[in-house]
């Protein structure tokens, strides 16, 4: 390696992307090429970044296998970063066990923790957890090492494991001290920030109540009934109902849920539930057709039973109901957290995390759009969406997750 690759190299190393394309601008060799790409990526070029690297794999001869690996483990961060989440992650992967083959950890643990921040982002937290499993933060990088421990963090929060998540944030503050890259220090920081932000609202009884991530991990904890409307679906202890496909059934869980110990009228239910303010008898015989369906789909937490005026939910085990409401309002919730992280999302990643058809994503964007909450940057396939950080509370129970059904 000549003094220039090598001192563009370091300077990428501590984030000093400027400083590495002083040395290598002018260079067209592959390793130039690949330095010269992932600069670019440190400085939000992330297309230009693609194009530098993809090159450089290229350029690289049949036998240098170990570039070409490096190349690509590169390419997919600057894909992650784009969120391009569509494609197949077998590229990646291949690249992950020449590294490891190679005897390079470093970037064979880079390629995994690739791996694992995607599954995150698509709310696949068991594979993210089986992607990270043996890793070694052991004699790292100190910028490698605080990242790996960002990533066990952000997966402990997301499975709502407080403690390993302190655990985890207080390493990756010791390594992001040792690294001195302020970017980094600022991740961190406001990785730890989220602790302390209101994450979700207790409804209960007619009380409503500002949860921290501790305080609502207490509560499912706790082995009560809980109407979760952050993931849409019903809790009680182990057991996860999810009904975010079946949206009415929600609905009139929620309402239930809210009334409870009392019942809720029929009027009120078919509002709420159909939106309609004068019903007549067809309508009364559909909200018995559709509480007939929500109370076979929930025997086993809780029973229905109607009353003079309405509904009433009655859980099994002497359990206490809880609504567990998200800090902000609306069907775009999540929507909105996911875009929220500063990144640029289309509508087929958006799509792909929230596991919706692309039509019904279009659709919630633009009338996001219209209210003022998000903003489109570029025109037709290369169009991005865009919006401002949700400030004074922590999105983490709205982001998606697949959780075990019990």
């Amino acid at each position: 390696m000549d003094s220039l690759i090598a001192a563009a190299a370091q300077a990428l190393a501590v984030g000093d992307a400027l400083g590495a394309l002083n040395r290598v601008a002018l260079r067209n060799d592959p390793p130039a090429l690949a330095l010269r790409g992932i600069a670019m990526a440190q400085l939000g070029e992330y297309p230009r970044a693609r194009e530098l690297l993809r090159r450089a794999a290229r350029g690289f001869g049949t036998y240098e296998t170990l570039a070409r690996a490096r190349c690509v483990v590169a390419e997919a961060e600057v894909a992650l970063a784009m969120r391009d989440l569509g494609g197949s992650t077998r590229p990646l992967l291949a690249a992950a066990a020449t590294l490891k083959a190679r005897a390079d950890h470093t970037n064979a643990l880079q390629a995994r923790l690739i791996a694992a921040r995607r599954l995150l982002l698509l709310g696949r937290l068991d594979a993210a957890a089986a992607a990270m499993e043996h890793s070694d933060t052991r004699d790292l990088p100190p910028v490698l090492a605080a990242v790996a421990e960002l990533v066990a963090a952000e997966l402990a929060l997301r499975s709502l494991d407080i403690d390993t998540a302190r655990s985890a944030l207080d390493r990756a503050q010791e390594a992001a001290g040792r690294a001195r890259v302020p970017a980094l220090l600022a991740e961190v920081a406001d990785a730890r920030a989220t602790l302390a932000r209101p994450a979700a609202r207790r409804l209960s009884a007619g009380s409503d109540q500002t949860l921290q991530l501790d305080e609502a991990a207490t509560l499912i904890a706790s082995g009560a009934l809980i109407v979760d409307a952050c993931r849409r679906g019903l809790r009680a202890g182990a057991a996860w109902l999810p009904l975010a496909r079946r949206p009415l059934l929600f609905v009139l869980a929620r309402a239930l849920a809210e009334a409870w110990p009392d019942d809720v009228s029929r009027e009120t239910l078919i509002a709420q539930a159909f939106r309609i303010r004068r019903p007549d008898e067809t309508h009364r015989a559909r909200l018995r057709v559709e509480m007939g369906r929500l109370r076979k789909l929930i025997a086993a937490l809780a029973d229905i039973e109607a009353t003079e005026r309405g509904f009433i939910l009655k859980p099994r085990g002497k359990r206490d109901v809880v609504v567990l409401a998200p800090p902000i309002a609306g069907d775009q919730a999540s929507l909105l957290a996911l875009l929220s992280d500063g990144a640029a999302w289309s509508t087929s990643a958006l799509a792909l995390a929230l596991d919706a058809s692309q039509r019904t994503v279009q659709r919630a964007l633009v009338e996001l759009e219209a209210a003022g909450q998000v903003r489109s940057i570029g025109k037709a396939r290369a169009k991005r969406w865009l919006a401002p950080p949700l400030a004074g509370f922590t999105t983490i129970l709205l982001l998606p997750a697949a959780l075990p059904v019990a």
